[in-house]
């Protein structure tokens, strides 16, 4: 057995406390409603989805009670835990498997299943604690149909809603991490690990030639990071405001986002 990540560590130790912690953010239920109008309207009814750093399920449940057929993975072997127990009613399945190991992945999966999956999903930027793109690339071209879609969320560089939350709780360091290069040092639970902010051509190099990038779309432009909480929530009609400015712009300032959505679709090249 492969010894646990730091990431996978550090999100072991919230996993018990980490619905109740952010579940009833607003912030975040606006957040999730971009992402998920972008699903609905991208991918196949009853499509096959592989869920990337799925977490404790939210995303997952809400697929399968739209009717999709979710196959959750995870880095860390607590949230899956969680997972399992929402997912049991619908039949879904959750594993332990981290971004970057999905070549060794795909092929036990493809060795047992056979079947690829329509489309590969992943939201609220797990694929930034990853800082080489090139092995998720490989294992997704290795899973994905031709013609299928991946869905990725990653956190945006250059968000304004980031950088005023954090200068208004005099963090100054903190409002400019994200255009840092190369691994930043992050922590959550007491424990420490570090998260990449990749660059958009970054994304898009790793990706090529298995994935045609199609469009991004920013998620959270107006509506501000969970770092705004709980405040924000605490004013539903100025963040009803903000929600509704986003659908706005959410195409023409993508790049502005709090996370930005990359959408890819597989081609012909055989995986590597």
């Amino acid at each position: 057995m492969a010894t646990p990540s730091a990431v996978s560590l550090a999100f072991d130790a919230v996993a018990p406390q980490i619905d109740a912690r952010f579940g009833g953010w607003r912030s975040v239920a606006a957040q999730r409603r971009a992402v998920r109008r972008a699903l609905l309207a991208t991918l196949p009814a009853g499509a096959h989805v592989l869920e990337l750093g799925g977490g404790t399920g939210e995303d997952a449940v809400w697929m399968a009670q739209n009717g999709f057929k979710v196959f959750l993975t995870d880095a860390s072997a607590a949230m899956v835990a969680e997972a399992r127990i929402k997912l049991a009613p619908f039949g879904a399945q959750a594993h332990v498997v981290a971004a970057e190991d999905l070549p060794g992945f795909a092929l036990d999966y493809l060795a047992r299943i056979g079947r690829p999956f329509d489309a590969a999903f992943s939201n609220f930027a797990p694929l930034n604690c990853v800082e080489d793109l090139s092995p998720v690339a490989h294992g997704l071209a290795a899973t994905i149909r031709p013609g299928g879609h991946a869905m990725l969320v990653l956190f945006g560089r250059h968000s304004p809603g980031e950088f005023v939350t954090e200068i208004l709780r005099r963090r100054p360091r903190q409002a400019l991490r994200r255009l840092a290069h190369g691994p930043v040092p992050a922590r959550i639970g007491g424990r420490e690990f570090t998260v990449t902010y990749h660059r958009a051509q970054s994304l898009k190099n790793a990706m090529s030639p298995w994935f045609q990038f199609k469009r991004r779309i920013g998620v959270g432009v107006f509506v501000p990071p969970s770092a705004a909480e709980p405040w924000i929530s605490n004013h539903p009609r100025f963040l009803d405001m903000l929600e509704t400015l986003d659908r706005v712009v959410e195409k023409p300032l993508a790049d502005f986002g709090d996370h930005v959505l990359y959408q890819f679709e597989r081609t012909q090249m055989p995986a590597p």
